[in-house]
Formats: structure tokens, sequence, C-alpha cells
């Protein structure tokens, strides 16, 4: 890029942080990081056009995990760490709606609900009779029961006659969300320059020669919050997954309302606008889906329109409106990765698919450390 002095000077000179990512996790760090240094010149790379990863691609859900997801944590994890995650989780949905509030993230509490097909009878049993345990547990996050047994009252079809509900779930319109992050962002002087691929860095003793697809500039400190796609700049630290979207037109009279959750949260679907959006799948080829590529596949998308058929919509008619995929950040564990690399650089990534409930407190926590 044929850059002139005034764009040097006003856009890459004498630039405190650099944050890379425009997403949820980057937004809020380059926010805390204005709140704790007012006088900080500081700028968000995005390499889209808009924030690309999952933040702007995901099925906007508030929640904090599921019942299977709860007992199934429990046998890799001690209850100490569980109710850690869980409270991150909890604090950081707390956090995002204090930033912008519900109104502009169009906030709705319809409830979480895991459904159970017929087949996973075992499992629906196995989770109902933990239900009070796991309510003991995490009664220090929600102060109150989490879960609870809710019937089938939206017609679901080949499933539990119940279902599994989280009292405190929600949903939210993540569009809006990032569209408040970015108008807030720009309101307290942080830059935000898109179309810009962060592709190396070099750490020095006082400052980061951070280059690009477009130009190379210098930046006293760096922050990396690209989660699915870190391993471009941190190798081998996190594995991308990609997560394949449905939506359909609007249906008439559509009463369902609520977050759900299906098979252990492989599937998940909301209502949104007189719509169900849909999504899932990648557990039916592991290997294709861990890609940082964008695009869909006929296997889940096939599998996506047989579930809105057959489970979600049983003689309802339908059609798909539009398909899209987003990318997410995952691992071995669940516990995000928040580290300095080096004297002047740190990462916030590997969310998990968590990242509207975690990422503002990964975000702050980020710019704490660095």
């Amino acid at each position: 890029m044929n850059l002139s002095y005034w764009e040097y000077k006003t856009w890459l000179s004498n630039i405190d942080f650099t944050v890379v990512g425009s997403g949820i996790v980057g937004l809020n760090c380059a926010l805390q990081l204005q709140k704790q240094h007012p006088k900080a010149k500081i700028v968000v790379l995005e390499k889209g056009l808009l924030p690309q990863g999952a933040s702007t691609k995901n099925a906007g859900f508030a929640c904090f995990g599921s019942i299977s997801e709860m007992l199934s944590d429990l046998k890799n994890h001690t209850e100490e760490e569980v109710l850690q995650l869980v409270q991150q989780r909890w604090d950081g949905i707390k956090a995002l709606r204090e930033i912008l509030g519900d109104a502009a993230l169009d906030f709705q509490l319809h409830g979480g609900h895991e459904l159970f097909l017929k087949e996973d009878s075992a499992l629906y049993d196995a989770c109902a009779l933990q239900i009070a345990s796991v309510n003991e547990l995490l009664n220090p996050v929600f102060k109150g029961d989490a879960f609870k047994i809710s019937p089938n009252q939206f017609g679901f079809n080949g499933i539990e006659q119940n279902y599994v509900t989280h009292n405190f779930e929600g949903q939210i319109d993540t569009g809006k969300m990032m569209l408040g992050l970015l108008q807030k962002a720009r309101a307290n002087g942080i830059s935000i320059l898109n179309g810009i691929t962060v592709t190396g860095y070099q750490d020095g003793a006082d400052d980061v020669t951070i280059e690009t697809n477009a130009f190379s500039f210098s930046s006293k400190k760096l922050c990396i919050a690209t989660n699915g796609f870190t391993n471009d700049l941190v190798k081998n630290s996190v594995s991308p997954a990609r997560a394949q979207v449905v939506i359909t037109k609007p249906i008439h009279k559509l009463a369902i309302k609520g977050t759900f959750h299906l098979q252990e949260g492989y599937y998940y679907f909301r209502n949104i606008d007189d719509r169900i959006l849909l999504g899932g799948g990648r557990n039916l080829d592991f290997k294709t889906e861990e890609t940082t590529a964008f695009g869909t596949t006929t296997l889940v998308t096939n599998k996506l329109e047989d579930i809105l058929r057959n489970v979600i919509l049983p003689g309802v008619p339908f059609e798909i409106e539009h398909t899209w995929s987003g990318i997410m950040g995952v691992g071995n564990q669940k516990k995000p990765i928040l580290k300095l690399l080096s004297n002047n650089v740190a990462c916030g990534v590997r969310l998990g698919g968590m990242g509207v409930a975690i990422g503002t407190s990964v975000g702050r926590q980020l710019a704490a450390i660095m």
C-alpha cells in the first residue's frame, strides 16, 4: 500500500496499543485499555470488512452451559473448576449487558432448554437425576436453582416428553452487539482499520514491529485477540472449529421462544424475527470442520434441514433463506488462553464456543495483563 506522510502520521505513528481482531474480545480489550490509559493511542486491526470469525456469525446465545455439559465437565474437571467456568460466563454476560444495555443488545430472557432425542433417553435420565446436585453446586453463581424440568410445550417431535431448562439463559442480537461495541470504541477515540491482515511481528526492547498485508509499523504493545485464527500468529495454540448455520424465512405464527440445545450441544437453535436459526453439526465430520475456511457442506446443511423438518418444525412448511458459517477457537481445555507471549505481546484466545458469555471478561483480562 502506497501510504502518504499524512496517513502514516495520523494512523500509524506513536501507537501505544495495537489490538489484532475487532471481535468481542478485541473491542472489549481496546475499551478497557482506553479506560486504563485515557491518553493512549489505540489501534484495532481487522482483516475482514466486518468482524470475522465468530463474533458476528454466532447464534446469539447468552448461555452458561447445559445440564449435560455440566455433567461432562464434572468428569474432567474439579467442582471448583466447573464453578469458576460458570462464574466467568455469568460475569461476562453481566458485564456485556452493563456496557451496552439490554435494549441495544435486544436481550430477551426466555430460558435455555436442552432437548433429548428418544434414542438419548439414558442421557436424559442421568441428567434429570443430577439436577438437584448441580443446582446446589451452581447456587453461589446464580443465587437460585439454575435447572428445572419443563414440558415439551412447543411440540417438538421425536424427543423425550420433558426437557431440562436453564432458568437464567437468554438470547441477544449479536449484530446489534457488535455494532454497539464498534460505535462505543470509535466514540472513545479508538481507530479501527479493516481489511488489514497481520502476517507477523517482531518484539523489541521497547516496542513491537508489526507486519501486515498492506504496511509495517511500530507499536509499544500488541494484543492478539483472533480466537480461531490465532495459529496464524501463535503456532499450535488453538484449534479452529467451523460452525455452520441456517436460518429460515419468517414462519407465520411461530410460537417457539428461547434457546435450545440438542445432542449434547452439537446442535442449537433459537427464534429470531419469526424465524428459526439452527446451527451445529461439526460432530458429523470433525476433521473437515477443523478449518479456518468459511463455507458450508452438503453433509451438514442436509442434516440441519432434516432436524428442522422432523424435530423442530414437524408438519410446518418452511424455507431456508440463508446459510453461513463462523470459526470458533477450541482446545483440550475450556479455560481461555490468557498470557504474555513476550515483553510487549499478549494474547486472549480459545473461547471454546462461549464467546458471547466470556468475550467481555477475556477482553478486559487481556488489557489487564498487557
